[in-house]
């Protein structure tokens, strides 16, 4: 394990915070049925990874995106103004990205 020992420059928070990063070596495996039969540490690397969108992808994050903003804009209308509402679309949000990045990553 690497620790790393960090200075915050904010007068408010005038503190260290130390962080603790497994080492590449020392990262394990997922269970089989988590992922399948692929090393946790390249499943990271791919998925933080750039993966240019093909036209294909590029139409089905727009259809995507426009289901949300639909749904957001359901609930905007619906719903009182209230934490619940703005956590709602908040999620919707949250679900959009996500699926564009099922299609980015092709379901890995």
């Amino acid at each position: 394990m690497m620790n790393i020992e960090e200075q915050i420059k904010d007068p408010e928070l005038e503190k260290k915070v130390m962080v603790t990063v497994p080492d590449d070596d020392k990262i394990q495996t997922p269970p089989d049925n988590a992922v399948s039969d692929t090393s946790l540490t390249p499943l990271i690397r791919y998925w933080f990874t750039y993966h240019a969108p093909t036209s294909e992808d590029v139409a089905k994050y727009k259809q995507i995106r426009d289901a949300g903003l639909a749904l957001a804009r359901v609930i905007d209308t619906n719903c009182p103004k209230s934490a619940d509402t703005t956590t709602a679309i908040r999620k919707v949000r949250e679900a959009v990205m996500t699926a564009n990045a099922a299609i980015a990553c092709l379901g890995k």
